[in-house]
């Protein structure tokens, strides 16, 4: 361990490098501390993962927090939480940063790691006791999964953007590959094997993350630890969500907020980038409130608040805060907005259809091209399938529009669709993008969580995963089993029900929604593209009206009187 002298504008922070976390197994995690330097005894905030303790983050001009030499990616600021009485332990996972061992990102030795760290700081003379577990992202999906394991002495959770479920959030959206996982397990081995990391050791990645992650392609256990239990998870929480994260986290943080067995928690969604709501000053006002509640005992009212706190979105990175009682929201009219396919255009030109008030009483139906893979390869798996700035080939899917909307419309909460679809392949891919196009038909777009502009919300289905668990679907949010393939003979007619991650926007009087629905990634994919497997080739097509009832369920909010 060494006790480094701190610089003037941490004169009050004492600051351990390298400490020796033991585990059960006996091996010993690095650490660093910081502490109050007058030797009070306070709280712990953790932080354990990959990225490097030790790794300064340059921050962006745009960040409210300053950059400081203390500043590491996705995690709490010392020079911020220490002079607010707590203490942060950032640990370098096992086989990552000055850790031994072999890294197993997300895994069931991980989260017992975890649990040892959380103990270990709890006992230190320094701790009062009472450890709360904080960050973004990776730090923040590690959380669930150690609260999978219940350690005593952890008092308070707050995954702040953080999936849940490794195969329905993270790596298989609807069952289908989401490479930016793949690409993101490339990234840090590379981190490991030839950047600074490798000089601590060179071969601390030889676990075979991303064969066991692709090789799970259904939700056969094999992922389990992975995946919050949430009948399990009871410690107070705040579960933090982004609009714009859909693709990665927010599906997770919305799940955690109906289904943890958690008696006390909390959940608030923001919107924009995947950083920079953590460090604002209001952002950090209700990290503060919440960690002094539950680990200093400090009553502050933030548990008599209402418990839902909404970033209520209204174009172009326009937003206001609202509270709320409930999620989903008592008050929602949930709508169905109805395929009105009768006068789609003859195929081969680019499809489009409506969104209509009522069933169609006659079925009518759209057909399009997927365009296979042909002699691109391997590249057209993913990337190569995003045009012209995330747009897809013309005539690839069906886009169906309301007419011009005769009030405002809030759209907030869970969606889903429900339609029928038949392919000349034995699968098909689905990619459901809502959008937003105001009066002269120009699309309003958001600032996304990888901060490239999105659009409203997504979701996804390969339709051999069409499925449903009937005791854990809702009428507003489908939940797939994803235990098993149902091939498609060629012209079969099936129903199928697509998860859409939930969102917020108040779509203007005047201003139209449109829902596409492709085969493959469309605009505001360039963050989570997907591999689309090589037999969706062929025409699909999409049923409407009369017997093929088809809809999209929208979470419409009146204004409260």
């Amino acid at each position: 361990m060494n006790v480094h002298a701190a610089p003037a504008a941490t004169e009050s922070i004492l600051i351990e490098k390298d400490v020796d976390v033991p585990m059960r197994d006996g091996a010993r995690l690095k650490a660093d501390v910081f502490r109050p330097k007058d030797g009070a005894r306070v709280p712990a905030l953790l932080n354990l993962g990959p990225y490097q303790k030790d790794k300064l983050w340059l921050t962006p001009d745009t960040l409210e927090e300053k950059q400081n030499p203390y500043m590491n990616w996705e995690t709490a600021n010392p020079l911020w939480w220490v002079p607010n009485g707590y203490a942060t332990v950032r640990v370098d996972g096992r086989g990552s940063g000055k850790s031994p061992g072999h890294f197993e990102p997300w895994s069931l030795s991980e989260a017992i790691d975890y649990y040892d760290a959380i103990e270990w700081a709890a006992k230190q003379p320094w701790c009062n006791g009472n450890v709360g577990l904080t960050g973004i992202s990776y730090y923040a999906m590690n959380q669930w999964f150690v609260a999978n394991l219940n350690p005593p002495s952890l008092k308070a959770i707050m995954p702040w953007e953080g999936a849940a479920d490794l195969y329905r959030d993270a790596l298989f959206h609807g069952g289908i590959l989401n490479v930016f996982m793949t690409n993101w397990v490339t990234a840090h081995t590379l981190h490991h094997l030839l950047g600074r990391a490798s000089r601590e050791e060179p071969d601390r990645w030889r676990t075979n993350a991303l064969y066991r992650w692709v090789r799970a392609s259904l939700d056969s256990g094999e992922l389990r630890d992975s995946q919050a239990q949430w009948d399990q998870i009871k410690v107070p929480m705040y579960t933090v969500g982004n609009w714009s994260g859909f693709g990665l986290h927010l599906r997770g943080n919305t799940e955690a907020y109906n289904r943890a067995a958690s008696k006390h928690k909390k959940m608030r969604i923001h919107a924009g980038s995947h950083v920079h709501a953590f460090y604002t000053e209001e952002g950090r006002a209700d990290q503060l409130r919440f960690f002094d509640h539950w680990l200093k005992g400090i009553d502050n009212g933030i548990m008599k608040e209402p418990p839902v706190k909404l970033a209520i979105r209204k174009g172009n990175d326009v937003l206001e805060w609202r509270h709320e009682n409930e999620w989903p929201l008592a008050r929602t009219q949930w709508t169905k907005m109805y395929f009105d396919l009768s006068k789609a255009p003859p195929e081969g030109q680019p499809q489009t259809g409506q969104l209509v008030t009522e069933n169609p009483k006659t079925s009518s139906s759209s057909t399009y091209a997927t365009f296979g893979l042909g002699t691109m390869g391997s590249s057209s798996a993913a990337s190569s399938q995003v045009m012209g700035g995330g747009g897809i080939k013309p005539g690839m899917g069906v886009a169906l529009e309301t007419p011009p909307l005769p009030n405002d419309v809030e759209v907030t909460g869970p969606l889903m669709a429900s339609f029928w679809v038949s392919s000349e392949s034995e699968d098909m891919d689905l990619f459901l993008t809502l959008r937003h196009f105001d009066g002269d038909g120009k699309e309003i777009l958001e600032t996304g969580q990888q901060g490239a502009p999105v659009p409203v919300a997504k979701g996804w289905l390969r339709v051999s995963h069409r499925e449903l668990d009937p005791e854990r679907t809702l009428p507003y949010r489908p939940y797939h089993k994803h235990q098993r393939r149902q091939y498609l003979e060629p012209g079969e007619i099936v129903k199928v029900d697509v998860e859409i991650w939930p969102t917020s926007m108040v779509f203007s009087k005047g201003h139209r929604i449109r829902l596409d629905v492709q085969p493959r990634d469309g605009v505001g994919s360039a963050g989570y593209l997907h591999y689309h497997a090589d037999y969706n080739t062929g025409r699909n097509t999409i049923y409407a009206g009369g017997e093929h009832e088809s809809y999209l369920l929208l979470p419409i909010i009146p204004a409260k009187t």
